[in-house]
């Protein structure tokens, strides 16, 4: 099967993921999707965000230009010496630091017991402006600027989900998830939102191994009810369906509905729901159905021919918002703590670190066990015994439960954990997801 998104044909367009128009049955416009961030650019990089237009680009230009001449023109009192010879380097509670050199607004010099500084050339020296609570302030945390990555297109259950996370969010759609990490990583995104389990269809591995494989940090998370539905092109009846195409889980969600309404049709998995969608429309497939959200059918011009076709209305998927920098656990309100760890001896040391947090009566919520892809196999015995040396797989184990990394009783028993394991890390602590849910008939 042929890609299901067109390239981006630019850097502004590989970037914005703001093309959200309906498009009509007949022409689909292809939605921009983030394709790849290691690409080389013969242009400024811009660690803080990306620029989204020509006059963006050449405003950013500009300031980066008079940022370089302010730096020309100050470059003797950064690098040179004071009027005593000695070098002029900043010190906070006896370490030395690099002295920031903030320029004022007005450009005078700082007037500290009645005398000027003034440097060799008898030019005034910057004032240094002192840092307020602003400065310090982090970043918004629900506000409308965050830029939140997601895997998928427009129409996709991830976008719901990083819209339910961040409303009113610049949802960036990434057509991998490993994309999706390497946005926030590069600061082309601010936050990315990812699907980890589902009442169904269980765990989505890939991004437990990713989790580990990048240093991102789990913030919040989310939990969606999702809400299959069966579509075509208009005018396409149930009848003429040869193939139903979808993400695998959702076709795994909905085989036994499937099967009820009379499909005789193939099965053919995609990289994700409101692609699906998006390549039927696109190449104008009349016998080809798709599994994916109501929104998809509106975004993308199809007609709905069954609606609510999963197996169990209770479906449910997790997602995990993710970002470069870990949040201040709090004891406020519910939190919960994600951890992977990794041992030497055996499965016998698993029940001693589970039991570390049954002894404090922490709730565990998950546990999943993934292959140790450096240390696959370990080797039991000394070799000498009749059967040989047996083999066993080494594993990952990640673990949620329901505590704060500020409680006492938390940190205890990691504590007490990193005594038995080789390896253990904290993939984060955040507020636990606690809307109420109900089986819903839509998005």
């Amino acid at each position: 099967m042929q890609s299901l998104s067109p390239p981006p044909s630019s850097l502004n367009s590989s970037l914005s993921g703001t093309n959200r128009h309906r498009p009509s049955s007949s022409s689909v416009a292809g939605p921009t999707v983030v394709r790849c961030i290691h690409r080389s650019y013969d242009s400024v990089n811009f660690p803080a965000g990306a620029v989204r237009s020509r006059s963006d680009w050449q405003s950013s230009c500009a300031i980066l230009s008079s940022k370089v001449a302010a730096q020309e023109q100050h470059s003797d009192s950064r690098s040179g010496r004071d009027n005593n010879g000695l070098d002029s380097i900043a010190s906070v509670n006896g370490h030395k630091t690099i002295d920031l050199d903030l320029v004022p607004a007005d450009g005078t010099a700082t007037v500290v017991g009645g005398d000027s500084s003034i440097n060799n050339n008898d030019r005034p020296l910057p004032m240094q402006r002192p840092l307020t609570i602003t400065d310090l302030a982090p970043a918004p945390m629900h506000g409308a600027q965050l830029r939140v990555a997601y895997q998928g297109v427009p129409g996709a259950y991830s976008e719901a989900a990083a819209g339910k996370a961040y409303p009113q969010c610049d949802a960036i759609p990434c057509d991998q998830f490993e994309v999706a990490f390497q946005a926030v990583e590069l600061w082309i995104a601010d936050r990315a939102v990812l699907p980890v389990e589902n009442s169904l269809g269980g765990s989505i591995h890939r991004n437990y191994d990713l989790l580990l494989r990048h240093r991102l940090h789990i913030v919040g998370e989310v939990q969606l009810p999702v809400h299959h539905c069966l579509m075509a092109l208009p005018g396409v009846r149930k009848e003429y369906i040869t193939r139903v195409i979808s993400h695998p889980q959702a076709l795994a969600q909905c085989e036994h509905t499937l099967t009820k309404l009379g499909l005789q049709a193939a099965r053919e998995a995609v990289d994700d729901t409101a692609g699906a969608a998006e390549y039927i429309a696109a190449n104008g497939l009349r016998d080809t159905a798709a599994i994916a959200s109501a929104r998809a059918a509106e975004l993308y011009g199809m007609q709905i021919l069954a609606d609510g076709i999963q197996d169990d209305c209770g479906n449910v998927t997790r997602f995990v918002m993710l970002a470069r920098e870990p949040i201040i656990p709090r004891t406020d309100r519910p939190f919960k703590t994600s951890i992977v760890f990794a041992h030497d001896k055996g499965m016998s040391v698993l029940f001693k670190v589970l039991s570390a947090f049954a002894f404090r009566n922490i709730n565990l919520t998950k546990i999943e066990s993934r292959p140790h892809r450096n240390r696959p196999v370990r080797l039991a015995g000394d070799g000498a015994s009749e059967g040989g040396t047996a083999k066993h797989f080494e594993y990952l184990f990640y673990v949620d439960f329901e505590a704060s990394m500020a409680e006492v009783r938390a940190q205890n028993a990691l504590a007490e954990v990193q005594e038995f394991t080789s390896f253990l890390r904290v993939l984060g602590s955040y507020p636990m997801d606690m809307t109420p849910w109900s089986p819903s008939g839509g998005d």
